[in-house]
């Protein structure tokens, strides 16, 4: 059984997150939370909230460091993730907590698999451009060597990726939680994981 896609509002904090997004996208000036020296004019984001008025929960969200990934499907369709978690079992299962609104869902729903892919240090701007802070002139996939799998297309580029086959999804906070077997696993070499810890992108230290 699959939720059907939700027409709620959305909440205060990811209305702001959109249209800050839309703004570094759209606006004369690109700004990001996940800057490199010399990379933009601003250091800090003009569109944060103010720390003393962010939710504590948010708050406390933003202290997890989680990994990066890129969850794709069929269509082709594809989401920035970084609530992503893998359970050892018979069967083995994902899940992962995604934007119910994204096209990733849809393509999802209609496909019922998707591929995930863990992100590393040289995709910030992948990671950008399918969080939607990065401009995607063409559409997501125009730039970058693509695999096609049955799952939805993988960078070339990929250390691993998993093909998930889905098994419920329902509202779970402002999100999706999503829950899915892992029917193939590719590892194709080490690769370092890109994190994401209080809004910006870090690296394991060597």
């Amino acid at each position: 059984m699959v939720a059907a896609r939700s027409g709620r509002a959305s909440h205060p904090a990811d209305l702001h997150e959109r249209f800050a997004g839309w703004a570094r996208v759209r606006g004369g000036t690109m700004f990001h939370v996940n800057h490199e020296p010399g990379a933009e004019i601003h250091h800090t984001d003009p569109f944060a909230v103010p720390t003393g008025q962010r939710s504590p929960v948010r708050r406390l969200r933003g202290r997890l460091a989680a990994p990066v990934t890129l969850w794709t499907a069929p269509g082709p369709a594809g989401l920035t993730v970084s609530s992503t978690l893998v359970a050892e079992g018979e069967p083995d299962r994902l899940l992962g907590l995604i934007d119910p609104e994204s096209d990733l869902w849809a393509a999802v729903e209609e496909s019922g698999r998707f591929a995930v892919t863990p992100l590393g240090p040289p995709h910030r701007q992948l990671a950008d451009r399918f969080a939607g802070l990065f401009p995607a002139p063409g559409g997501l996939f125009a730039t970058g060597a693509w695999n096609e799998t049955p799952y939805g297309p993988v960078p070339a580029d990929a250390g691993a990726w998993a093909g998930c086959r889905l098994d419920t999804a329902r509202e779970y906070g402002w999100g999706l939680l999503v829950e899915a077997t892992i029917e193939a696993v590719d590892l194709t070499g080490e690769a370092t994981p890109l994190l994401h810890y209080r809004g910006r992108y870090h690296e394991l230290p060597v």
